[in-house]
């Protein structure tokens, strides 16, 4: 028990504290959107090993993200020093991968076994569905893999749901020949997919109890963080961890009161927020928060209410709107920051209106010190994005989408980390499929075709048929380069115990003349991807430095964990535009929620779903509770959608904030914002003249179909000029040269613009 006076509880509130220093046995956390969780959980950790309550080597921690359980770890070290070394701290997948590779043996699995990640799944249930002719069916990749994830998450299995088939349905009995053929490959490549990795360490306890008793006895205290975000497979693996140890299944090494009487369960502790429960998309099942009382009867609840990241307004704001659920525990959250300004609340004509909007917001922020990082945008759906991105081109203001194509799903990132798969995994045969033409050697699909069925034939691995391609009475260019492949994977792998990933990793580069390739490339989008193969062998080297007795095998399932999430880097000089999904989590000075519409927030498809309603509630909540300090919420009165300008109505969700908390301001709606008939789209103009309703439209599209070039047009400051939208204006600032001129103008009707003046609709005013 930690002393009243213990620094590990300086600063904490009262609720905080008596999370830290709880002695039960199974403890919820229930932690509002800001209210400090992380800083609770690492000192409770801390705490534990402060007050000689565990050893480092019994805590076990999870997170969902890889960043989060660095974040975690250097936070824990902060407060306890080299203690945290013996700690597993670490997210769901990185624990049942390290279980797995101790315990690969025991279900017929090397150590040095393949993690497929979501490219490399598709990829082979594509090659399937075309073996299987089932695309005829429709049945697409995505298809699959959703479905398959989602039985995964269950825990079903392939042999399970043998009994569920309906022989009636074609499309039933395909799916489940293709799940069986998957799983099938999976093994005899020697490797899992992330849904496995849970599934088959949950498979593991269950089937060996004395192997999941080791555990048990290891970890005394587990801790899970996002515990709402969890699914049915996650929470399985917790209830396993979670159960006594019987006498029988203590070792004779053990202490002999442990082999007399046993030992009780390990103590739990997770933190989560109903509230916060968005992911049910994947699998997330909210019931595991709620009912967490009744499963483990005798638990201790702990709510912390008081928020440290926003004003109070908004607060109120998001207290109002997710009381409307009914599926939480009632909670209030509070500040101590100050009221803060009013919501800003905005109806446009149409989205590019309300884009305009956002960008001419931005541009005050700007004005009153805000940094660009320091904002975000906010949508439901990545369609949103377009008219938001035409408007900030044409003003220059800097942003970046988050959710593009990732580093390590890029094809050059893929493409190497599939030669190290190979190496390391000589039975991974997807691995070894991808990198036989790549770079270019003549192997065709017949080439690859002869090889796979005389490794089938013979019942090798497709690694061992390289080796053999002289029996195959292929070309004597197409053998000699298939050979001098197969040897030099031998050589590599021979390599494996002295050599580190950073230097197989240059070896591949090098031998095959993979980067000199891009290197010699006339597309140009080939020299960032010399950049990105430069990066891929800097990580290598950052790994090795770090982890000296980490080998290729470790570094590659560091690789494979990375989620996407984890890449957002926070330090760039950019407006942030994401998914709200995506915005979990985080938080920003200013916040912009857009699109706060019916049928897009809440969705058309939530009316759809059991509790699809409540969780578009939890999403906007999610949304408003990112923001520090000021809040904006948008809509358009009209949208395109599939090519058509579709009438909108006010999303349900903004009758539920109290009028006092906010300001409207719109394109002449007024007070009307709210009320006004679905059917009504005149509006007054919000600052100068507008053009007719088919200029905006033309003006919709015009980034893509007229071809502008001002880079050469000479301008000064103090020039007048003209803008088609804006009207006249004064140029006060110049920056940039060529294509990334801007002008920061101050017009006459509108104030102060930027304009990146290659592609703005301006001109020089004569005589003036």
């Amino acid at each position: 028990m930690l002393p009243a006076d213990s620094p590990l509880l300086e600063g904490l509130n009262d609720r905080q504290a008596q999370a830290v220093t709880s002695q039960a046995g199974a403890l919820l956390i229930v932690a509002g959107a800001g209210s400090g969780k992380t800083s609770v959980l690492t000192r409770r950790i801390a705490g534990l090993i402060a007050s000689k309550t565990a050893w480092p080597s019994q805590i076990l921690a999870i997170t969902f993200t890889n960043k989060a359980a660095g974040e975690m770890r250097e936070r824990v070290a902060a407060l306890v020093g080299e203690a945290s070394q013996g700690m597993w701290i670490s997210t769901f997948h990185s624990a049942c991968v390290r279980i797995l590779r101790t315990e690969a043996e025991r279900f017929g699995y090397t150590k040095a076994f393949t993690i497929y990640d979501s490219g490399d799944q598709r990829a082979l249930i594509k090659r399937l569905i075309r073996d299987h002719g089932a695309d005829r069916l429709g049945l697409t990749p995505a298809s699959v893999s959703g479905k398959m994830s989602r039985l995964k998450n269950e825990l079903v299995d392939v042999d399970s749901y043998r009994g569920q088939v309906r022989e009636s349905d074609p499309n039933d009995v395909a799916f489940y020949q293709l799940w069986s053929d998957y799983q099938a490959e999976l093994a005899r490549s020697q490797a899992f997919d992330f849904d496995d990795l849970i599934v088959h360490t949950v498979q593991l306890f269950r089937a060996f109890p004395e192997v999941a008793a080791v555990y048990r006895r290891r970890f005394r205290h587990i801790l899970v963080d996002e515990y709402q975000d969890t699914n049915h497979a996650q929470y399985a693996l917790i209830r396993e961890l979670t159960q006594a140890v019987s006498p029988e299944q203590v070792p004779e090494s053990a202490p002999p009161h442990e082999r007399e009487n046993g030992l009780e369960a390990p103590a739990l502790t997770v933190v989560g927020d109903s509230d916060q429960s968005i992911y049910a998309f994947r699998g997330a099942d909210i019931r595991n928060i709620v009912e967490f009382e009744r499963d483990f009867p005798g638990a201790e609840v702990i709510l912390l209410e008081q928020n440290y990241r926003s004003k109070q307004t908004i607060l109120d704001a998001a207290n109002a709107v997710i009381s409307q659920n009914f599926d939480r525990k009632a909670k209030n959250l509070f500040s101590e920051l100050g009221a803060g300004d009013k919501i800003q609340g905005f109806t446009g004509y149409s989205q590019h209106d309300e884009a305009q909007f956002v960008a001419d917001e931005i541009g005050k922020l700007i004005d009153e010190g805000y940094r660009y990082q320091d904002i975000a945008v906010f949508y439901r759906t990545n369609a949103q994005t377009r008219a938001m991105e035409d408007v900030f081109i044409r003003q220059a203001l800097p942003y970046r989408i988050i959710g593009g194509t990732k580093f390590y799903e890029r094809a050059e990132i893929k493409d190497l980390l599939a030669y190290l798969h190979a190496i390391a995994n000589p039975a991974d045969a997807l691995a070894v499929r991808r990198i036989l033409n790549t770079p270019k050697r003549g192997i065709g699909p017949a080439t690859e075709a002869t090889l796979v069925a005389h490794a089938e034939q013979a019942g090798i691995t497709l690694s061992q048929a390289l080796t053999e391609v002289d029996q195959m009475g292929l070309g004597p260019k197409v053998t000699g380069a298939i050979s001098e492949l197969s040897q030099l994977l031998i050589e590599l792998r021979s390599t494996l115990d002295s050599a580190t990933a950073a230097e197989t990793l240059k070896a591949v580069i090098d031998r095959t003349g993979y980067r000199t390739l891009l290197e010699r490339s006339n597309d140009p989008q080939d020299l960032a991807r010399v950049e990105n193969v430069d990066e891929l062998l800097g990580v290598a080297s950052e790994f090795s430095r770090g982890n000296q007795d980490g080998g290729l095998v470790e570094f590659l399932t560091e690789v494979s964990l990375v989620a996407a999430a984890d890449e957002l880097d926070d330090s760039g000089g950019t407006v942030s535009l994401m998914t709200l999904h995506t915005a979990k989590g985080l938080e920003f000075d200013a916040v912009f929620v857009t699109g706060v519409e019916e049928e897009l927030l809440p969705h058309r498809m939530s009316a759809n779903e059991p509790g699809g309603l409540a969780e578009e509630r939890r999403l906007f909540y999610v949304g408003m509770t990112r923001a520090k300090n000021k809040l904006h919420l948008s809509l358009a009165m009209s949208r395109q959608t599939f090519g058509e300008a579709m009438v909108c109505a006010p999303s349900r969700f903004l009758r539920e904030i109290p009028e006092e908390l906010m300001q409207w301001r719109d394109s002449g709606l007024g007070d009307r914002a709210l009320t006004a008939p679905r059917t009504s789209l005149e509006r007054e103009p919000r600052s100068l003249p507008r053009p007719p309703r088919e200029k905006n439209t033309q003006w919709a599209n015009r980034i893509d179909t007229v071809v502008r070039d001002n880079s050469e047009m000479e301008l000064a400051v103090g020039d007048r000029i003209t803008h088609d939208d804006f009207g006249p204006g004064t140029i006060s600032a110049l920056t940039g040269a060529g294509p990334k001129r801007v002008a920061e103008v101050r017009f006459d009707q509108v104030g102060k613009k930027r304009l990146l003046v290659k592609i703005a609709p301006i001109s020089l005013t004569p005589g003036v």
